[in-house]
């Protein structure tokens, strides 16, 4: 009959590679958007091309296989870099104004360290300050305080934090601050005056006035009204 087209077996076998090509094409057709469409671009750049695409960022290319597997992606993980510190290192804060002392500058803490002073300090000339760390004018005057301390390295200078010895200020009828006394040996107390930065000039003069070479006979002499706490009787 005209109408019957015979088929051999190597027609039969091109039927059906064409259907797995035509197959393929269609498994392929959801993976376009992440091709260029100028198609001279190399195999390796098409792949980079639709590893890259925002539509193909679920799946895996595997250039064996030809097809894209979807599987997730898995993103490296974050590394967190962990510093041990020493708890031993910290950061040192700088001393504060009253803690600036000359070479010659001691503070005084009780009125035993005071009379220990007075009396180690021998036949040198003993400028006492009273401050308090509150206190302004102590604080403006400070500094060239310390430049007096440091060209007079013979004189010793005593700083007491009125704050930290009140029945001791007290004692020496320190009123207001900044108040300076004026020591030396067995004379003992030689002046007294409160002063401000602004007249500076008398601590200047009574240097001058009463740092002089002479030698007093006898020990250094306690201020007046100044004596130590006895110890209590233990029972």
């Amino acid at each position: 009959m005209a109408g019957v087209v015979r088929l051999t077996t190597t027609s039969v076998q091109a039927i059906r590679v064409s259907s797995s090509f035509s197959s393929f094409a269609t498994a392929l057709n959801p993976l376009q958007p992440c091709l260029p469409p100028n198609s001279n671009l190399n195999s390796d750049k098409r792949l980079r091309l639709l590893s890259s695409s925002p539509s193909c960022s679920s799946s895996h290319y595997h250039p064996s296989s030809g097809l894209g597997s979807h599987l997730p992606l898995r993103r490296p993980k974050s590394q967190v870099v962990r510093v041990k510190v020493d708890e031993n290192v910290a950061e040192t804060e700088p001393p504060k104004w009253w803690e600036r002392n000359a070479p010659n500058m001691v503070d005084i803490h009780s009125t035993e360290e005071f009379l220990s002073a007075l009396s180690g300090a021998g036949e040198r000339l003993v400028i006492v300050e009273f401050y308090g760390t509150w206190c302004a004018s102590c604080r403006a005057l400070f500094p060239k305080l310390c430049k007096t301390a440091v060209e007079h390295p013979d004189i010793v200078f005593l700083k007491v934090n009125f704050d930290e010895n009140k029945p001791m200020c007290k004692s020496l009828n320190v009123r207001v601050l900044p108040f300076f006394h004026f020591y030396r040996g067995a004379d003992g107390q030689l002046e007294s005056f409160s002063c401000s930065l602004a007249k500076f000039q008398k601590i200047k003069d009574a240097i001058q006035l009463h740092n002089t070479d002479r030698c007093s006979l006898g020990p250094a002499k306690v201020p007046e009204g100044l004596t130590l706490a006895k110890p209590a009787a233990s029972s």
